[in-house]
């Protein structure tokens, strides 16, 4: 898609941050959720208070895809310590791609996930590994297309709901 830019977001930029992670987040599972457990991830996990602070970790980077002045998706990565299971130095954690349903199938998913690799070859990262919920199969195949394979698995809490995760990795040594 043409006229579509990556770029840093700031911790100036939190609103705009909170405003994209719950539309994005609500689109693709509110319908596979009750509404409680939305709302108490939403609430906990996308605050403003909470998402400050994500901005705010040194280890960590978001970038918005921007089309036509619009945030329309989102990129997480964590290195270190800030990685959420792993935490191993010679990893990047891809922790959230988010697009806007309107944009889905568009590529801008694969723009962002492109610049989580550039940034990961780019620190030096011999690996980048990720957790994708066990039933969002256009996102598992979609890794999978992309070199990922699984290597273990966690609980992701949703509100009450406790939720099996695939780890997913790619080698980037020997891509």
């Amino acid at each position: 898609m043409d006229n579509v830019k990556i770029v840093d977001a700031t911790p100036n930029d939190v609103a705009q941050l909170q405003n994209i992670s719950i539309q994005t987040f609500s689109e693709t599972f509110s319908a596979v959720n009750t509404p409680e457990d939305m709302a108490q991830y939403l609430n906990e996990c996308l605050s403003l208070n909470k998402l400050s602070n994500e901005l705010n970790n040194k280890l960590s980077q978001f970038y918005f895809a921007i089309h036509n002045d619009e945030v329309i998706g989102y990129l997480k990565l964590n290195t270190g310590q800030a990685q959420t299971d792993v935490k191993d130095n010679d990893a990047l954690e891809i922790e959230r791609i988010y697009v806007s349903q309107a944009f889905l199938g568009k590529n801008i998913g694969k723009l962002l996930y492109e610049k989580a690799v550039q940034i990961a070859r780019k620190a030096g990262a011999t690996y980048i590994w990720l957790g994708v919920w066990e039933k969002n199969f256009r996102a598992i195949s979609f890794y999978k297309k992309n070199g990922f394979v699984e290597f273990d698995q966690h609980v992701f809490i949703l509100g009450t709901d406790r939720q099996i995760d695939i780890m997913m990795k790619k080698d980037l040594i020997n891509d």
